[in-house]
């Protein structure tokens, strides 16, 4: 029986970070690190139930998400910061180590957490982010690619991001968050507004507000380069390749899973820079599969 259970975890002065634990308490642990201002309930229930059945799952809203401590405008932090706060949920439910899984913003949190707390780390998957690394990317034809000059963002999701998000209620808000799943989705599967929406109104009342913070895009990224570190990694790491990402479009993944020293790559048909329910089963299966080879 999969057992649920939320606390709140110190991340710092004036810093709680909110949790849930699901799944057996004495089976291995899995923590899941969320994108940039996204709340812990943005990993759809179905997928997390699917990772609980063989693991601890342990979610968490990042600071200026969810129920978790909203303070940047007092406290300023750096995109590091959030990474140590990884830690600190480690720490704060008693964890000496876990297999991690970022998505987006959380890849590089993870990323960051391989590199400076190895010993903390069982596994990592990574999806929908970029490499810490300055190491060229290698095409298969034997040339070489800049970091910097491989795909930027998609032209209408930046134009999304550039409008100013006004308050005009919850409906015209939750209107709003699904345009921006449709964007984020890609074309390559159907998209399902009501998915999205019964997603986003959920966060919405988990978090009892539904303006958004900006902190995570103001936060100070300096400082964020492994190159070196990375390439020592000797931690299990899965990549997953989206084919239809919009955010860090292949060869993205693929540059990742180069200079990640031995991580392997997989890719989830379809896939963007969303979990809709086509997505959850092939990418819990293949999570798990990695998760049981790395023991």
């Amino acid at each position: 029986m999969q057992l649920t259970h939320q606390q709140f975890v110190e991340a710092g002065t004036g810093v709680r970070l909110w949790t849930e634990q699901r799944g057996a308490a004495d089976a291995p642990p899995l923590l899941l690190l969320m994108g940039a201002q996204a709340s812990g309930l943005g990993w759809p229930e179905p997928f997390v139930n699917a990772l609980a059945v063989h693991h601890r799952v342990i979610r968490y809203d990042h600071r200026d998400t969810g129920r978790s401590t909203w303070s940047f405008d007092q406290r300023p932090y750096r995109v590091t910061d959030l990474a140590q706060d990884a830690v600190r949920v480690l720490d704060g439910l008693g964890v000496e180590r876990a297999h991690l899984v970022g998505m987006s913003l959380g890849g590089m949190l993870t990323q960051l957490a391989l590199a400076d707390h190895p010993g903390r780390v069982l596994s990592a998957s990574l999806l929908g982010t970029s490499a810490l690394s300055a190491t060229p990317y290698t095409r298969p034809d034997g040339t070489r690619v800049p970091a910097t000059g491989l795909p930027g963002i998609a032209p209408e999701l930046l134009e999304l991001w550039a409008r100013p998000v006004e308050d005009h209620g919850l409906e015209a808000e939750l209107d709003r968050r699904v345009e921006h799943w449709r964007a984020l989705s890609g074309t390559r599967l159907p998209f399902d507004a009501g998915h999205f929406r019964r997603l986003e109104r959920r966060i919405i009342e988990h978090t009892g507000r539904y303006d958004v913070s900006t902190a995570h895009g103001r936060a100070d990224d300096s400082g964020m380069l492994r190159t070196e570190a990375l390439a020592a990694v000797r931690v299990p790491v899965l990549v997953i390749s989206a084919p239809a990402e919009p955010v860090f479009p292949p060869p993205h993944p693929h540059h990742l899973a180069q200079v990640i020293g031995g991580a392997r790559l997989v890719e989830i048909p379809g896939m963007g820079h969303a979990l809709p329910p086509e997505v959850q089963g092939p990418l819990a299966a293949a999570i798990l599969a990695h998760t049981g080879e790395a023991g």
